[in-house]
């Protein structure tokens, strides 16, 4: 099945610490069902010097957040909406919002059943 979510999406985060803060979508990992957003989630890792960090000392970086608590934010408002998947006059199949019936991209190709 095709993610409801994918990378370079734009997110609202609904729970947690950020909760009404939105990103950019960098990674999704459907297998533990996590998503990684940009800026959202950042903690501190204290890094010991190395080669690529020669200073050390503290990074900051986003974490994974359980994917339950991100909504796609719709193209027309802006709003958090549902995403529903929907197939096209010519057999492609497509992601849209919910809310406003706003297309998200296509998901697949038209089929060549007969």
């Amino acid at each position: 099945m095709a993610s409801k979510i994918r990378k370079g999406d734009t997110v609202v985060v609904t729970a947690g610490k950020d909760v009404g803060k939105r990103g950019e979508v960098l990674r999704v990992d459907p297998q533990a069902g996590k998503v990684t957003v940009q800026g959202i989630n950042r903690v501190y890792r204290h890094m010991r010097p190395s080669r690529t960090h020669p200073q050390g000392g503290r990074v900051q970086k986003e974490m994974p957040l359980d994917i339950s608590n991100v909504m796609v934010a719709d193209p027309k408002t802006g709003q958090p909406t549902r995403v529903g998947f929907r197939i096209l006059p010519d057999g492609t199949k497509e992601r849209y919002a919910k809310k406003s019936g706003q297309s998200l991209g296509v998901v697949g190709a038209a089929s060549s059943k007969s």
